[in-house]
């Protein structure tokens, strides 16, 4: 990173992936042009998890080539009169691959569910029944996780910060 000032420690990357609830997936895709897709998604542990349907664009190129990165922007507050904006964001940089595994592809799909639509297992559970076989379950494993704030967020202070992000 160029400004190292302005870098997020991991421990704040990892937090706001963990509080958002979606990002872009970039992939390589069709004649090796940029695909980007916004999606919802959960992470832990050091894994971004994923659902699809069973065939399309954003199938293909996972098949196609397995690095990706996947960004997350938490905070976008445009300041007009000064010309900036006061964002804080992550970019993970990975491996994406297809589950395959029955028991992996079904916790997945739990911690999705269960993120989206908390304390409701018995709907989570009937949704999994009938459409489990229609879902295509993806992971990125992170192997590099970077974030940023803006300059004019390192000099306010913390509770300025928090205070911004409210706004």
């Amino acid at each position: 990173m160029r400004r190292r000032r302005q870098q997020l420690s991991t421990e704040e990357a990892v937090a706001i992936l963990q509080k958002s609830t979606a990002g872009t997936l970039a992939l390589l895709g069709d004649n090796d042009y940029p695909y980007a897709v916004p999606l919802s998604y959960v992470y832990q542990d050091g894994r971004i998890y994923f659902h699809s349907a069973l065939a399309g664009h954003k199938v293909d190129a996972v098949r196609k080539n397995e690095k990706a990165s996947f960004c997350v922007i938490e905070q976008d507050d445009v300041q007009p009169k000064k010309y900036t904006t006061f964002y804080r964001s992550v970019i993970a940089f990975g491996r994406v691959r297809v589950v395959d595994d029955e028991a992996e592809k079904m916790r997945m799909a739990r911690m999705l569910g269960d993120r989206y639509n908390p304390n409701d297992d018995v709907a989570l559970s009937r949704e999994l029944e009938s459409g489990l076989s229609r879902m295509l379950m993806i992971r990125l494993d992170i192997e590099h996780l970077t974030g940023k704030q803006a300059i004019g967020l390192l000099s306010k202070g913390p509770a300025a910060k928090a205070e911004s992000s409210l706004s």
